[in-house]
């Protein structure tokens, strides 16, 4: 077979198919080419998915009439005039190849005005070949109008998925449009109606609203980072937003929407110990790199980048999201389910005497109670904790389950209709787990030997005692890790792992680390390894399959090198040792956890994500026993 060269339709075809995949492809060019041109207002319109007609209006600066026909040409730009300028590119379009991959799969009409110009222009060009130009009355700025999407290519049109799908594609983009440029107001129009209007006011947290709503908008966190090399700006949600996939996690640099594993790595280790696995954050993020630290000439569609130090950039997110999360009161609000109310309800007869009550349950714990029990915890779970043998008691007493108390009703006092819902308590800086709230705390007492209430203001908290404890411990063996305070225990006979050549890898690359920490290892010949000694606290718990685990979770989190990531695979593994559930504590022993989770920096998650506290407020159970209505 002989070589020829491609005639230039088909070379302008091939390249067309690299930029335009579909309708949204050729919106987020166009929109991206209004942002460039100074638009501080931009319309996307479209009708059936934007296949059959897509029109993108902006008030820019506008193209002078004489360099119309070269703006379709191929690799015509007027973002960069070198190979050079490529290191140091900010705007959103740079290729040179939009205008000509789209006027070569559908047809164009272009009418633009520059602010100097007396008129405007109109120019047509179908399938790559110019159609016509004239002068036109136009406003300043662009219009750019595209019918028929991929006319001359139907083995391409059939590929496209349905109108809805496709402008379904169409309304993700525009609104990652508004997102990333807040400064700009962008509208939306899809068959005639009117999806979307920002107002370009410079509020993020506005957009936010409109796009996602208001539980979204009333659970974020605001991140404001400058470093060397980056400055982060934006939001993350609390994880009681979280989402079961990475749709919600956002996040642009230098005003472009892009994708990276990297920052998705850092954003969700950054929550790793606030969220359950398999968990994903919200978060809208908006990163101002130099341009010299990262690579956008990656891919097509720009959706890619490479950093030129991603190690760095990893731990600068890691800890903005790390430190935003760190110190706030995230306990989850339980709201009670709200009940259909029955028809033709009658207001039901006014009551002057309670009936007679059973006698009130025993609560765990509580003091007052006759009959005895056995101590639940052994010695080693005390030392733990770090129980101490006599106790100051403060706070309110605890009411005895016993007391006897005469059954009347007092005088019903009416309670005035909130019309709001309760204001969040860190609003005050009053958190629950905190020196000052300590001494207003009332434990009321233990319910199904796992859960500890606590009455705190006009809420009731419910403490998990399992989460609670292994929170405990987590941090407990970390820093005792980090600070080398711990003795190694001798195993006999050794345990004897049989690794994969990725797992011998990854146990010479952190050899240091376990034997600076209190591990013994040795090679044992082949691809076996005897492990004979271990850190104390991982005396219990050194079986194969625990170590195994650990060296697996090490290589799941790729990105951390240093000695923080087995430090915290190691402390994860000592919280198997945590209370479990359905275990009774005393109210002494209850006490003292609640006193050693004050001291965490993030008290209100479990390692694994899950919350060790939740509350229920005054007025939701007053709502669900019709006090107030």
């Amino acid at each position: 077979m002989s070589i020829q060269v491609l005639d230039q339709n088909t070379i302008n075809q091939i390249a067309a198919g690299e930029v335009v995949e579909r309708p949204a492809s050729v919106v987020k060019e166009l929109m991206e080419n209004a942002i460039d041109a100074g638009a501080t207002a931009v319309t996307a319109e479209i009708r059936e998915g934007g296949i059959g007609f897509i029109r993108i209006t902006d008030n820019g600066c506008g193209i002078p009439k004489d360099e119309l026909p070269l703006a379709f040409l191929r690799h015509s730009t007027s973002k960069i005039r070198s190979a050079e300028d490529l290191l140091t590119v900010s705007s959103l379009g740079f290729r040179g190849e939009a205008l000509s991959s789209i006027a070569a799969v559908s047809q164009v009409e272009l009418i633009t005005k520059t602010p100097s110009a007396l008129s405007g222009s109109r120019y047509r060009i179908e399938g790559g070949k110019e159609k016509g130009l004239e002068e036109v009355g136009a406003p300043d700025g662009t219009t750019f109008i595209s019918r028929n999407l991929f006319f001359n290519t139907p083995a391409r049109r059939k590929f496209l998925k349905t109108a809805a799908t496709e402008g379904a594609h169409v309304a993700d983009l525009v609104e990652k449009i508004a997102l990333s440029h807040p400064e700009i107001s962008v509208r939306l129009i899809m068959n005639g109606q009117s999806k979307l209007h920002t107002s370009g006011n410079h509020n993020l947290k506005d957009i936010i609203y409109t796009i996602y709503g208001r539980e979204i908008a009333a659970n974020l966190i605001p991140i404001h980072v400058e470093q060397e090399m980056v400055t982060i700006d934006g939001f993350i949600g609390k994880p009681v937003i979280a989402r079961s996939n990475r749709n919600f996690e956002n996040y642009f640099i230098n005003g472009r929407y892009i994708k990276s594993s990297l920052i998705s790595k850092a954003i969700e280790d950054g929550y790793k110990s606030f969220m359950m696995q398999h968990k994903y954050p919200f978060t809208m993020l908006h990163f101002c790199v130099e341009p010299e630290y990262i690579d956008v000439n990656v891919h097509p569609s720009k959706m890619e980048l490479r950093f030129k130090d991603g190690e760095t950039m990893y731990r600068v997110v890691h800890d903005a999201v790390a430190e935003a999360l760190s110190g706030r009161e995230l306990i989850p609000q339980a709201e009670l389910p709200k009940q259909a109310e029955p028809a033709n309800q009658e207001e039901p007869p006014k009551t002057t005497e309670l009936p007679k009550r059973p006698e009130p349950p025993k609560l765990s714990g509580a003091p007052g109670q006759t009959e005895p029990r056995p101590e639940p915890f052994e010695v080693r779970r005390k030392e733990t904790l770090g129980i101490r043998e006599e106790r100051k008691p403060y706070g309110n007493p605890m009411p005895s389950a016993t007391a006897e108390k005469p059954v009347s009703l007092p005088e019903e006092k009416k309670t005035p209709v909130q019309k709001e819902m309760p204001i969040q308590m860190e609003m005050f800086d009053d958190r629950l787990l905190s020196e000052k709230a300590r001494y207003s705390h009332r434990l009321i007492g233990q319910v199904f030997d796992t859960y500890w209430l606590v009455e705190y203001h006009e809420n009731l908290y419910i403490i998990d005692q399992h989460a609670a404890h292994e929170k405990v411990l987590f941090e407990k063996n970390f820093a005792s890790l980090k600070s080398r305070e711990y003795t190694s225990q001798f195993i006999s006979p050794p345990i004897i792992l049989t690794l994969s050549m990725q797992e011998e890898e990854l146990l010479k690359r952190h050899m240091n680390v376990f034997t600076d920490i209190g591990f013994e290892i040795e090679h044992f010949g082949g691809n076996e390894y005897a492990v004979r000694a271990v850190p104390d606290n991982l005396f219990s718990l050194a079986k194969k399959d625990l170590l195994l685990e650990l060296l697996d979770g090490l290589n799941e989190d790729n990105t951390g090198t240093g000695p923080e990531a087995v430090y915290d695979r190691i402390a994860s593994m000592s919280c198997k040792a945590a209370v479990k559930g359905n275990s009774r504590l005393s109210e002494r022993e209850a006490n003292e956890l609640i006193d050693q989770l004050l001291k965490l920096d993030n008290p209100y998650a479990c390692p694994h994500g899950r919350p060790t506290i939740i509350s229920i407020s005054k007025y939701e159970m007053e709502k669900k026993f019709k006090r107030i209505v």
